[in-house]
């Protein structure tokens, strides 16, 4: 590598996730997280069960100044504001829900109060303030696919920014997980950003395509079929802004709107004012 070139309009991809890194450390990200992310590439499903902590360590130990270690607080509890909303709809007051990639478990720490159980399943709890989690708060291990449930007895599953991040083969393998424990009728409510308006990883500032640790970025053909693919029986896609949902489309609709973008120069589109606010991220709930 070592040759890396920022693009000549890397700064626009800056203000809009607010990353305010000089050039010669966003290259350093770059380059560091593209040779981390062609060892997950490469590697075995095996392998991947320790690689997948191994590779996110060292990218954060190696770069202090990574947007993701910056102090919790302010914009972190209007996202869990956000993502609260989204779930509510799907939610009762006797519901098992569990999130997938929980992080610092704060969604989850949040809807306990609202639901029967809140299972927050991750690769580390390093991030979790176990002291002040309520009796119906349990955190589930997993080396990036399988979920230590029982079959059928989750109602709710939600993952947000997740998917991208795992390979295509674990992507399925996890999906299939995520059906064997949901219940008859349960739902899986999954946020993952548009490969149509990205790369959203650190490869924005350099390519076209995802090259990070985004092992891949999906459209909502590709959702769609890998979700119909792996067991669900009907899926559908939300527009949502601020966590209020304000459709859902009809899929054809939306399809034909990105192959529609994806047939034309990023250069044309990115300048004009359109309304992308379905595609800059795809929130897809896919029923058993």
């Amino acid at each position: 590598m070592g040759n890396a070139k920022l693009k000549s309009d890397y700064k626009r991809f800056q203000r809009r996730i607010r990353d305010t890194r000089p050039p010669e450390r966003l290259i350093a990200h770059y380059e560091l997280e593209r040779r981390l992310a062609e060892r997950l590439r490469a590697s075995s499903s095996d392998e991947r069960a320790r690689l997948y902590t191994d590779v996110y360590s060292e990218l954060f130990a190696k770069l202090p100044d990574h947007p993701q270690n910056k102090p919790a607080g302010g914009p972190q509890s209007g996202r869990i504001a956000k993502e609260v909303r989204l779930l509510r709809p799907l939610l009762t007051p006797t519901s098992v829900c569990l999130e997938l990639g929980c992080g610092d478990a704060a969604l989850s720490l949040a809807l306990a109060s609202m639901i029967g159980t809140a299972i927050a399943l991750d690769i580390t709890d390093v991030l979790i303030d176990f002291a002040s989690a309520p009796s119906n708060f349990q955190f589930l291990k997993t080396s990036g696919v399988e979920i230590s449930l029982p079959d059928n007895s989750v109602d709710v599953a939600y993952s947000n920014q997740l998917m991208e991040h795992l390979h295509v083969d674990d992507a399925e393998g996890q999906l299939r997980e995520i059906i064997r424990v949901l219940k008859p009728g349960g739902q899986y409510l999954c946020v993952t950003p548009s490969r149509v308006t990205g790369p959203h990883d650190v490869s924005c500032y350099f390519d076209e395509t995802a090259t990070g640790f985004h092992m891949r970025e999906y459209d909502y053909g590709s959702m769609r079929e890998i979700f119909l693919g792996t067991g669900f029986s009907r899926v559908e896609f939300l527009v949502a802004v601020g966590g209020r949902r304000l459709a859902t489309p009809p899929y054809a609709a939306l399809r034909a709107l990105e192959l529609l973008l994806l047939r034309t120069p990023k250069f044309l589109w990115r300048k004009m004012t359109l309304p992308l606010t379905p595609l800059m991220g795809i929130t897809a709930i896919g029923t058993k």
